[in-house]
């Protein structure tokens, strides 16, 4: 049972992020009174992790409890094979939400009464802790609030199932308000900013790929770290670091004399490989007396990137580049965007 462990390294990870946030309240007060609250999220639901609705559920519950004791609360996500047993005995961590199908701890851990499908487990050895958990938990499962989060987790199908079913809807994902902020910042249509993000992690803000890129938008913590974010998992932050980029990326294409369109097809080229590598494309597209501008000539040159004999044709300061990833990108996220219009007209 990998999803009963947890250690205390963990809130050293940068990759994976951690939340630490002075949220408005009341005075702190009661047991968990204090400075810090911390936090550990595992669901130890592979199927459902995959599009992140339980952890961006429990994680905006763990907010809301953050506000009722006045404490800044630091959340993170749950690494394989770390032992957050002992963290949570030793009291590095103060709370670890999992799966209602977890099981029992003996006189380790005390579980919560259920919220929706997790409980929430503390150190066994502080009964007043999960008397004001399970206090908390039954006044605020009972408010419009909570209903609020529910629905807008529980209420959240696939979107490209709706297109299929010729379903319209005015909502395609629970962070539609937070895209269609940082879209208008961009000067986007936010279904398209709404297009990036499903292709990058399906809307699962605990999506993180082999190669360290992390949440909603794949934020790789380098970049992260140069826009100034430093938590990717939460949902705003993560939105922001990927917009900030984008919008670099788009004023970077701005003097190119391109359309909206062809500026777009580009700036995402760019975000998913990399403005050196689409550099190097362009030159390479230059070279060969083709419309550098236009994106449908620069897929006539990306198959010979890969290739030795390019590089006696043209100096690439980025070496040979593979680019059917980044030509799928681009047309995934287009079609993406076709279907959120159907689905979510304007």
């Amino acid at each position: 049972m990998r999803y009963c462990a947890v250690s205390a390294l963990i809130f050293g990870s940068v990759s994976i992020g951690e939340r630490s946030e002075a949220v408005g309240g009341i005075s702190p007060y009661g047991t968990f009174g204090g400075d810090t609250l911390k936090c550990v999220i595992n669901t130890g639901d592979e199927n459902y992790g995959r599009n992140g609705f339980r952890t961006g559920f429990n994680y905006e519950l763990l907010r809301e409890f953050g506000r009722h004791v006045g404490a800044k609360v630091e959340i993170t996500l749950a690494e394989n094979h770390c032992d957050y047993v002992d963290s949570l005995q030793s009291g590095v961590v103060d709370i670890m939400v999992l799966p209602d199908t977890c099981g029992h701890f003996g006189l380790e851990l005390i579980l919560s009464r259920k919220v929706d499908r997790a409980v929430w487990a503390v150190n066994s050895e502080d009964i007043s802790k999960i008397k004001e958990v399970n206090t908390w938990i039954a006044t605020f499962t009972e408010s419009d609030e909570y209903k609020e989060i529910w629905m807008k987790y529980n209420r959240s199908i696939n979107p490209l199932t709706r297109f299929d079913r010729n379903m319209i809807s005015s909502k395609i994902s629970p962070y539609d308000k937070l895209i269609k902020e940082y879209a208008g910042k961009l000067g986007w249509d936010w279904r398209m900013l709404a297009a990036v993000i499903y292709q990058e992690s399906k809307f699962s803000i605990n999506t993180v790929s082999h190669r360290g890129a992390t949440g909603l938008m794949q934020v790789m913590p380098s970049t992260a770290e140069y826009y100034g974010i430093s938590d990717l998992l939460d949902p705003e932050e993560n939105i922001k670091a990927g917009t900030m980029h984008l919008a670099r990326l788009q004023k970077m294409y701005s003097d190119e004399g391109m359309t909206d369109m062809e500026r777009f097809k580009f700036v995402l080229a760019s975000y998913n490989a990399g403005e050196g590598r689409i550099a190097d494309c362009r030159n390479l597209a230059a070279a060969r007396n083709l419309d550098n501008t236009r994106w449908d000539d620069i897929l006539k040159v990306i198959p010979s990137m890969r290739e030795e004999s390019t590089l006696q044709e043209i100096s690439l300061k980025f070496g040979k580049f593979n680019g059917t990833e980044t030509m799928n990108y681009v047309e995934n996220i287009l079609n993406i965007y076709s279907a959120f219009c159907e689905i979510c007209p304007a």
